[in-house]
């Protein structure tokens, strides 16, 4: 039976990359970012996508009706949609902690807490965090609100494990390592990573598919690299 995943921040990077390895394997992907126009322009009859903003509460309004009316269930749902700031900590305001957090953790909390109804007890809901996020792993300069809001989405996936772990569905985090995508371009421009961004999708495709067989509320490292 073909399986429902919803998948944030598709634009571009592994999310967009998650989106083709899905649908070309003939599952229903529902890409949501808040820029629609590069999922929406495949012509693929399972891809549906529109535009989501996470920091806005209406939108989850719009992925609550979606799955009423289209879906009625959804299998997987994974958060990948990440905001990254590199910025000295005593430059860093109280609007860009704020802006991190809402998408970052605020985000990840709301549209797991409307998707789940709709979860069967064998769903998977995997978080994307980072390795910065990890307490005890190596930490760089600029990354404050990026990575303490990566290590938030950890403990909240521990709880909502613990929560759920009578009906289902499975929690899981993905701490991932340095992946060249256009986020970390922009953070680091001088940095290259070891891993490709649809090198990192195969993997994560993978683990939301076959993962909560062996893993709740687990955090895995993923990463080849220091960073």
């Amino acid at each position: 039976m073909s399986k429902n995943i919803i998948i944030t921040g598709t634009s571009r990077g592994i999310g967009f990359e998650l989106v083709h390895l899905f649908a070309n394997q003939g599952y229903n992907v529902l890409a949501l970012s808040r820029n629609a126009a590069p999922v929406s322009n495949l012509q693929f009859d399972n891809i549906s996508s529109f535009a989501f903003d996470l920091c806005k509460a209406e939108d989850y309004l719009k992925v609550k009706d979606f799955i009423n009316k289209e879906w009625k269930q959804v299998d997987i749902l994974i958060n990948n949609a990440g905001l990254l700031l590199n910025k000295p900590f005593a430059e860093t305001s109280f609007q860009d902690f704020e802006k991190i957090y809402q998408t970052n953790v605020f985000g990840v909390s709301e549209l797991t807490r409307i998707v789940l109804p709709f979860m069967r007890n064998n769903g998977h809901v995997i978080t994307i965090s980072s390795m910065g996020g990890i307490q005890g792993s190596v930490k760089f300069p600029g990354l404050s609100a990026y990575s303490s809001s990566k290590g938030a989405v950890i403990t909240l996936t521990e709880l909502l494990a613990e929560e759920y772990k009578e009906t289902g569905p499975q929690f899981n985090v993905l701490a991932l390592g340095a992946v060249q995508t256009e986020m970390l371009a922009e953070a680091f421009p001088d940095y290259q990573a070891p891993t490709t961004a649809k090198e990192m999708a195969s993997y994560i495709q993978d683990f939301a598919l076959n993962g909560n067989k062996f893993y709740n509320g687990k955090v895995l490292q993923v990463s080849n690299s220091t960073p």
